[in-house]
């Protein structure tokens, strides 16, 4: 996958080859007389020839079709038909695509961080655990819960010598109306950033008193240093050995990864953790390592939906018509924002941009990945809900890399309609696509799903499932540079970038388990 053959310029990677004007008309200056002579000459070799070529075809079909080998463990389509098929159904049915998963990226990664959260608050206050609900939003309007995502007996079993976990709560405490006799406990109550004293202090007692408290938002809870060992443990054995993907999510997983690869043969740990029975763990050998060796691929997280555009006070070179339509998004879905930027005069673009805190553009991920070597032939899995700018702004990076697809290329309708309508386990099949990824490439280091992934492959990747992270801040003054840098200044500056993302090192202080598994804590064996 690291090609060596690169050595476009950027006028070639993203302007192509045009033809010269000039050269076309002298053509003409000096042929032009002689044109009608020569095929009067020629008509006859001419359409013998074509019609040569046309019987070749034909029997090129026919052959293909009479030999062409049937499965039913994969598409028989092409990638290009199936993308064209989907578009005209689209089209027909005048609507979208199942693609309404703006949030895709958190959902998972809250998911995973708020349920381990909830197990160590437990486990610290020695209380009995509850199966966290999923709040229902409606803003997302998905109804999963814990089962329809995760295992649950297993889930249960891996962690039933640390905390005693139930499905329901007792009859006896159901109907009780926790607000009123104070249980219900908010980040007004306690802080995201409290301490395990603060619990035993503002919590405990509530729990003694009415015999159950219910706490509204894992996302961030136990998640700051400093903690007592034993929860970080809990907390890692939590997140990276007793969540696993109902199995349904596990076998969709699997046919997403067996057409990416081409082969269903469980390659390392990562497969084996997320994909369960539903890959096969014989050794390739053979034709089929070859193909093995043949079909690495790259996960690109691209986190440029309008969500994220909009908050980051960010221009991306759409000009006045692009600003007033993310005003109008922030007006309407972070109206706090919008209330303070009016009040306050903001930071400029060019200065926020100088600054790291933009968003990638999907050119700006092709421009990386061009300058770390990888060529066209690069196999791209594109994990993320709906871009900003949809297929104009993707346009360079599907050109520079024609390679590149979603999971709704690669499964069916039918395989994807059980999903329809529950975007967090959609977001569950990006997250497998990404961990078991060859190499995964994240554009925003700050993203929920980008860290936990991240993390994932730390713990099960053995060394050898490297991440690449961009360092926006660097990024940004090699980019300001764009009308003078040489092409191979600007691929070492990229990769010695990226190199420094990837040095192998201890989880600092202050930094997620989640995201940096690699401590005493957590990577070292615990049992």
């Amino acid at each position: 996958m690291l090609g060596t053959d690169y050595n476009w310029n950027k006028a070639g990677l993203f302007h192509g080859f045009k033809n010269d004007p000039s050269k076309i008309s002298s053509c003409k200056g000096v042929h032009g007389g002689k044109r009608h002579v020569w095929l009067r000459k020629n008509l006859r070799s001419m359409v013998i020839t074509f019609g040569l070529i046309g019987f070749l075809f034909l029997l090129d079909s026919l052959v293909y079709s009479i030999l062409e080998p049937t499965s039913g463990s994969a598409p028989k389509k092409s990638i290009e038909t199936m993308k064209k098929e989907r578009m005209t159904a689209n089209v027909n049915e005048g609507k979208i695509p199942v693609q309404m998963y703006d949030r895709l990226m958190n959902l998972a990664s809250f998911a995973l961080a708020e349920v381990c959260n909830a197990v160590a608050v437990a486990s610290l206050l020695n209380a009995t655990l509850v199966i966290p609900k999923f709040l229902y939003s409606n803003v997302w309007k998905d109804p999963s819960q814990f089962g329809d995502i995760y295992q649950l007996d297993h889930f249960t079993n891996n962690l039933k010598d640390d905390v005693n976990l139930v499905k329901e709560l007792p009859s006896n405490l159901k109907s009780l109306n926790f607000e009123a006799i104070g249980s219900l406990i908010t980040d007004a109550d306690i802080p995201k950033e409290a301490t395990p004293a603060d619990y035993v202090k503002t919590v405990l007692p509530l729990l003694l008193k009415n015999r159950v408290v219910h706490l509204l938002g894992f996302g961030n809870r136990l998640g700051f240093d400093p903690l007592p060992f034993e929860l970080q443990i809990l907390r890692c054995k939590c997140n990276f050995h007793a969540l696993k993907f109902a199995p349904e999510i596990e076998r969709v997983g699997s046919l997403l990864i067996k057409r990416i690869r081409k082969f269903d043969a469980a390659r390392n740990m990562l497969d084996k953790q997320l994909l369960g029975n539903f890959m096969s763990n014989t050794p390739l050998k053979g034709k089929d390592a070859a193909v093995g060796d043949q079909s690495k691929y790259l996960a690109l997280h691209l986190r440029f939906e309008v969500d994220m555009v909009a908050y980051s006070q960010c221009e991306f070179g759409g000009g006045e018509d692009e600003r007033e339509e993310l005003r109008v998004y922030r007006e309407s879905h972070f109206p706090l924002l919008a209330e303070r930027l009016e009040k306050s005069k903001p930071t400029s673009p060019t200065e926020l941009r100088r600054l790291g805190k933009c968003p990638l553009t999907p050119e700006e991920a092709a421009l990386v990945l061009a300058g770390l070597g990888f060529n066209r032939e690069t196999f791209i899995y594109l994990a993320g809900s709906r871009i900003y700018g949809g297929q104009s702004r993707m346009q360079t990076l599907s050109s520079l890399y024609p390679n590149l697809v979603t999971k709704e290329d690669l499964l069916t309708r039918s395989e994807l309609e059980p999903f329809r309508n529950f975007s967090s386990q959609l977001a569950a099949l990006d997250f497998i696509a990404c961990a078991t990824a060859d190499v995964f490439a994240m554009t925003d280091s700050g993203s929920q799903l980008s860290s936990l992934v991240s993390g994932f492959r730390t713990y099960y990747g053995g060394g050898h499932a490297p991440t690449l992270r961009p360092i926006k801040k660097r990024l940004a003054a090699i980019l300001l540079e764009n009308s003078t840098i040489a092409w191979d200044s600007f691929e070492e500056r990229i990769q010695k970038m990226i190199e420094e993302g990837q040095r192998v090192c201890v989880r600092g202080n202050k930094k997620s388990i989640y995201r940096q598994p690699r401590c005493p804590e957590c990577m070292c064996k615990y049992h």
